[in-house]
């Protein structure tokens, strides 16, 4: 339906976050067109206000690139995916040189801010095709309030469990004593007319592999003890 973003820059030059804007809206822009991300640009030097220990407008003292995008389906599911720059980017063209000994020296750069957009633009495509309600960032937070709920069933839809999720579930069975019931569904593509029996095949055949999850379990009913009862 739209696409929602920020690019930050951080103590680096204001033209970096544009492009990483730039770069993600040239991805998205092939699939949709209601797409806006907003650059919010950070300087070191901050003006600070009398009788204010901060500064307005200023950063710390590490520069930084980052963008967030927030993905709004028909349905009205938000699936979000943060990235920032990654300073550990070998080089595949010069990444091996022969000095005296005939060592190989792996050469080491900043990722520039048009592959930090694609690869955000990318993650996000990944987490609308995986499907479900959240996006696998959150994906053991939700399943830890599921196991806090009052004593009642509770049902969610995930997309593929990422590892950190799948331990979560087995942590969450040591220490809650919550077991979940996990059930795969297969994604299925409506439809009846005849003219289109072909797109729905190719359809089925491209998303083969597109399954989701409902995750279901009993909570214990947590309380907070300390609180004062009225």
């Amino acid at each position: 339906k739209r696409i929602r973003g920020t690019a930050i820059s951080c103590r680096i030059p204001p033209s970096s976050a544009q492009r990483v804007a730039h770069s993600a809206k040239g991805v998205m822009h092939r699939l949709l067109p209601d797409v806006w991300i907003h650059t919010d640009v950070h300087s070191s030097s901050g003006r600070k206000r009398k009788g204010d220990h901060g500064a307005i407008g200023g950063c710390g003292p590490s520069p930084g690139l980052g963008v967030m995008l927030t993905a709004t389906t028909t349905e009205g599911i938000c699936l979000s995916v943060e990235c920032s720059m990654n300073h550990n980017v070998s080089d595949s063209d010069n990444n091996a040189f022969n000095i005296g000994a005939q060592q190989p020296i792996e050469r080491r750069q900043m990722e520039l801010p048009e592959d930090l957009g694609k690869r955000s633009a990318t993650l996000l495509l990944h987490e609308i095709h995986g499907g479900g309600c959240i996006d696998t960032s959150c994906q053991s937070f939700a399943l830890l309030m599921m196991c806090l709920t009052p004593e009642d069933v509770s049902r969610i839809r995930l997309g593929p469990l990422s590892q950190y999720a799948m331990v979560s579930l087995r942590l969450y069975k040591e220490a809650l004593g919550v077991e979940f019931k996990l059930r795969v569904v297969e994604e299925e593509s409506g439809g009846n007319d005849e003219d289109d029996e072909d797109d729905f095949e190719d359809d089925r055949k491209r998303n083969r592999g597109q399954k989701t999850v409902i995750c279901s379990c009993l909570g214990i009913g947590y309380r907070n003890m300390a609180r004062a009862s009225t």
